[in-house]
């Protein structure tokens, strides 16, 4: 049984609840782990604005003859040329989605096998005010439209407007991990593994449940679960050259994390944050207790991570294994360099723009490639000088 899976169900929210009550008062900010980061001179490399004028753009992905792939949180699916050409019709063929709030259309992932299989993966909002859900498909899609839709998980369903993000990752076993926000007003439901919230669900690509997840057979407890105890996950990306799944994940007013995932295991929240809650009252009186993973990084005041990539391109060679997080908040994109797996430095990449930055990605061309957040989004590439 793995450490902090038999606290849970009403335990935990027992617990919780106690604990709000108890220490529902204002706290000082606390000071972020890390220290202050400087800023990339712009100097070193230049901006290339390719698209304008997209509606809260919240997903990139690359196909494999040049063209990408970006999500509109409003619902909507675009194309995007190898020469930077949006194609004037969104594709077609997309479920009903349900947007509201931070939900929507959200990721875009591609099959590492497109060439055989023609698939992409999305995740969406799906139900109404009174039910909604993260849902994970994937279809082919050919001629600017999609067919052979196929449903592979459903997430616990909620109430209500509140929903927080959900990304995409593939693992080098031919599964794939899903992040699901906790719903916001759901916050206890994270420590409860007999529900998806606030988890990681692995997946083979064809929706089956592998027989190697860590709660599989495990009375009462949901089998797609990989990690559990999150709060909104924005971010998540495999490291193939550390052979680690790290994921990005916001706090409240503070407390944004970056973590490594590790199967089986309970990231803590709500019961372990070092964040406070929107009325500036803690969340919990505990930012480290035993049994629950500590993060690799923690941002406080909140950064507001939005994504994660890796870079792995060969145009800025100085940058090759670093981290990108774009943030919302911060208004920038971390550069996050690592030696050996431990972090070494952190840098402020773009913030001269100071728009928000939705998502990033490491493109096939060796470029950076972003999407800035909101209704006239941009979809920008990043060359070395």
């Amino acid at each position: 049984m793995e450490p902090g899976f038999e606290m849970c169900r009403d335990a935990h929210a027992n617990l919780m609840r106690a604990l709000v009550l108890a220490f529902a008062v204002s706290w000082s900010l606390v000071t972020s782990a890390s220290a202050e980061p400087s800023r990339v001179d712009p100097s070193s490399y230049r901006v290339v604005t390719e698209v304008e004028g997209l509606d809260r753009p919240w997903s990139l992905a690359f196909l494999p003859d040049g063209r990408r792939l970006v999500t509109e949180a409003i619902g909507r699916l675009r194309i995007v040329e190898a020469d930077g050409t949006l194609v004037a019709e969104p594709v077609a063929g997309l479920p009903p989605i349900y947007s509201a709030g931070q939900g929507g259309l959200m990721d875009v992932a591609v099959d590492p096998d497109f060439a055989e299989t023609g698939r992409i993966f999305l995740t969406f909002l799906t139900g109404d005010e009174d039910a909604n859900s993260v849902r994970l498909v994937s279809a082919v899609l050919a001629g600017g439209e999609l067919s052979d839709l196929k449903i592979l998980f459903t997430a616990t369903a909620k109430a209500g407007n509140s929903n927080h993000g959900s990304r995409i990752a593939f693992l080098p076993d031919e599964t794939l991990v899903v992040s699901i926000g906790d719903g916001f007003d759901r916050r206890e439901d994270a420590q409860d593994p007999s529900n998806t919230l606030g988890t990681v669900v692995r997946l083979a690509r064809d929706g089956s449940v592998p027989a190697d997840n860590p709660f599989v057979g495990e009375p009462g407890a949901a089998p797609e679960i990989w990690s559990f105890g999150h709060r909104n996950m924005q971010g998540i990306a495999f490291d193939r050259e550390g052979g680690v799944l790290l994921a990005t994940e916001h706090g409240p007013r503070g407390g944004d994390e970056l973590n490594r995932i590790v199967a089986g295991e309970n990231y803590g929240w709500p019961i372990v944050s070092g964040g406070l809650d929107y009325t500036f009252a803690r969340v919990t009186p505990f930012e480290t207790l035993p049994g629950f993973q500590e993060p690799i990084i923690e941002w406080t005041p909140s950064i507001a991570p939005s994504g994660l990539a890796v870079y792995d391109g060969a145009s800025f060679p100085e940058w090759r294994g670093a981290l990108l997080v774009p943030a919302l908040v911060e208004r920038a994109v971390r550069l996050i360099e690592r030696e050996d797996g431990r972090v070494t430095a952190q840098h402020l990449l773009l913030a001269e723009l100071g728009e928000r930055i939705r998502d990033v990605r490491s493109a096939p061309d060796g470029s950076i490639q972003v999407l800035t957040d909101g209704e006239n989004g941009r979809l920008l590439r990043l060359l070395p000088n």
